[in-house]
């Protein structure tokens, strides 16, 4: 089979250069990436017919003529960032400015057939939302993260790990778990419970456990349930991702939770308070600076005085992402958060 021809077009260096080794690094000796950074030259080239899997091109050498050519995927790195896809289906917009990470993931997902990327069937994985404060929307972005991620076509399993949980009000129906037979189930909870309540799980976007009709203490149920929980419907292969939104008490339960995660993200705000807390959470989390855990600034506002950038406070984690302030946040719903961008870029940062 011939490798995926793959051509990136641009003048800036450093941007291209980062872009070609990610790919030489991840796709070694399985593609054919060529790299063109003068103008003339491609023109030149694209004055005849040209087949190739991939084109990642600038807006400056971008015009109408190349979608006659045979490449069934084109992203277009504008400087300007514009969201999602233009009026032909195999052509996308892409941020020139955001991580190299971000645009590798976003190219490689949404041309996984070119690049024959049936890889084995991935493991689960557990990503866990914590936030050190309460207030910062972690499960507006939770949810809106398990949107984006159904989106690109995952299988996602939303965990509320509340003690008391409150999270129904962004879905379409809201009614609590009723059945009193699985709360007898969950109070004598073994580590193979996801079987015996999948048959309540629902699906808004993304599948979910319907919130418990009170709390854990009033109906009798220890927090480790959370826990089994998750390692019971891994086990089960039934999904790509399990999210979990947990609490903000920090203790042993929540350490635990911690321990079994694949990726943690840490949403805070920029205001001195969360900051402050966050630096906190995170002088008492081992392993705090691996890639294992993602920061995440939720209710983001250029025109405010943030904490992140104040010269008076020694930062102990550095922000993935930004999320900017919703307006009307209370009345959108899951589609409206997975269309935003940031809710995108967030969701690349997981997969």
């Amino acid at each position: 089979m011939p490798k995926p021809r793959i051509i990136i077009a641009d003048t800036e260096e450093i941007i291209i250069s980062a872009l070609q080794l990610k790919f030489a690094k991840e796709f070694f000796e399985q593609i054919d990436l060529e790299v063109i950074t003068d103008k003339d030259y491609f023109r030149k080239m694209f004055s005849i017919p040209q087949m190739a899997g991939i084109l990642i091109i600038s807006e400056e050498f971008y015009d109408q003529s190349i979608q006659r050519h045979n490449i069934p995927h084109i992203f277009i790195m504008k400087e300007q960032y514009q969201e999602g896809q233009t009026a032909n289906l195999n052509v996308h917009y892409i941020s020139k400015y955001t991580s190299i990470m971000d645009i590798f993931n976003e190219i490689t997902i949404k041309s996984a057939d070119v690049l024959n990327m049936k890889q084995e069937a991935q493991e689960t994985q557990v990503v866990l939302f914590y936030s050190a404060s309460g207030g910062t929307g972690k499960t507006m972005v939770s949810m809106g993260i398990c949107a984006s991620l159904a989106q690109q076509y995952k299988r996602v399993l939303y965990l509320n790990a509340d003690r008391l949980q409150t999270f129904q009000h962004m879905l379409k129906n809201p009614s609590p778990i009723t059945a009193a037979d699985i709360y007898v189930k969950l109070s004598s909870v073994t580590s193979h419970i996801y079987p015996e309540v999948k048959h309540v799980i629902r699906k808004e976007m993304f599948s979910y456990l319907p919130p418990f009709k009170a709390s854990l203490l009033s109906l009798g149920l220890d927090y480790s349930i959370y826990e089994k929980m998750v390692l019971s419907a891994k086990e089960s292969g039934d999904y790509d991702y399990i999210v979990v939104d947990a609490d903000v008490c920090f203790d042993e339960a929540k350490a635990s939770l911690i321990n079994i995660a694949d990726k943690v993200v840490i949403v805070t705000t920029q205001d001195l308070p969360a900051v402050m807390a966050t630096n906190l959470l995170v002088a008492n989390i081992t392993g705090s600076r691996t890639d294992k855990y993602i920061f995440i600034c939720n209710n983001f506002s250029k025109e405010e005085a943030s904490a992140l950038l104040s010269s008076d406070i020694e930062l102990g984690f550095t922000v993935s992402e930004y999320i900017e302030r919703f307006p009307n946040c209370t009345y959108r719903n899951l589609g409206d958060f997975a269309r935003e961008g940031c809710m995108k870029r967030a969701a690349f940062l997981i997969m």
